[in-house]
């Protein structure tokens, strides 16, 4: 994964919304002149001390997450992480993504992660799985052996479509 750093406030810039609606379909004729800005950073970044941009190196992520090669993630390093999460994290040396998953001990193993809303906190008392969107892949549980820590939340995928 390749990491960015947000410029400052004073070098972004804004983007053009034609006729101050998203288009839907083709534009009128009439439409000919931008009237309103959109500020991509505004929209998608609720903590800029705290956000990055990464570029998604693998495909890893793609099967499930539909997250491929090239996309650009929006990252926020504030917001503490939650079960189903998608995570950039950091083990063992290496950047990983992946869904953050707890799994009670004494249970079967992991489960998909997609239950919004379990706090990091309860960490000390479950176990942590990092879940790959990809099924071939095997999850990884964290443990404490692990030199591991959750680097970011991923907020936005940013997709190239042409």
């Amino acid at each position: 994964m390749e990491m960015y750093e947000m410029k400052d406030q004073e070098e972004r810039g804004d983007v053009p919304v034609v006729g101050g609606k998203p288009l839907h379909g083709f534009a009128s004729p009439a439409q000919d002149y931008l009237d309103t800005f959109i500020s991509l950073d505004k929209e998608l970044v609720r903590h800029p001390a705290a956000t990055y941009y990464g570029r998604v190196v693998g495909n890893s992520m793609q099967a499930a997450a539909g997250v491929r090669e090239g996309d650009v993630l929006v990252i926020d390093k504030s917001l503490e992480p939650s079960e189903g999460d998608l995570v950039v994290c950091f083990v063992d040396g290496e950047f990983l993504l992946r869904f953050l998953s707890f799994h009670a001990p004494g249970g079967k193993g992991p489960r998909k992660a997609g239950k919004p809303g379990v706090s990091y906190r309860i960490l000390r008392q479950q176990r942590l799985w990092l879940l790959p969107a990809d099924d071939s892949l095997p999850a990884i549980e964290v443990s404490d052996a692990n030199d591991f820590t959750v680097w970011g939340i991923v907020t936005y995928v940013i997709k190239k479509v042409r």
